[in-house]
């Protein structure tokens, strides 16, 4: 849950955060953004894979939208949101840490 808020506030703010100064960069962080990770996973961490890739490799997506995230809240919202997206992003490496010890073990 706590990543999907994460990724939900990526999504939106950076894309948002891109668009004045080049709306192609917008369109691309959405495809970036949400794009890969639909398209490369890891076997067993998604029912349905359409590229396979290490536990790195998914681990290393999760970390883009996290960082995405918190560049995009600091660059756009007001400090006390960014600190709450900030948190948030915190909060979720915690939270991540097992599954990304069972991604980096081989899945």
């Amino acid at each position: 849950m706590l990543r999907f808020a994460t990724e939900l506030v990526a999504w939106i703010a950076t894309p948002w955060a891109l668009w004045p100064y080049s709306w192609p960069l917008a369109v691309l962080a959405v495809l970036v953004l949400i794009g890969l990770p639909t398209v490369f996973s890891t076997p067993g961490d998604k029912e349905k894979v359409v590229v396979a890739v290490p536990g790195w490799g998914t681990v290393l997506l999760v970390l883009l939208q996290l960082v995405a995230a918190v560049t995009s809240a600091w660059w756009l919202f007001p400090a006390w949101a960014a600190v709450l997206v900030s948190l948030l992003a915190a909060a979720t490496l915690v939270t991540e840490r097992p599954r990304w010890r069972w991604l980096l073990a081989g899945g």
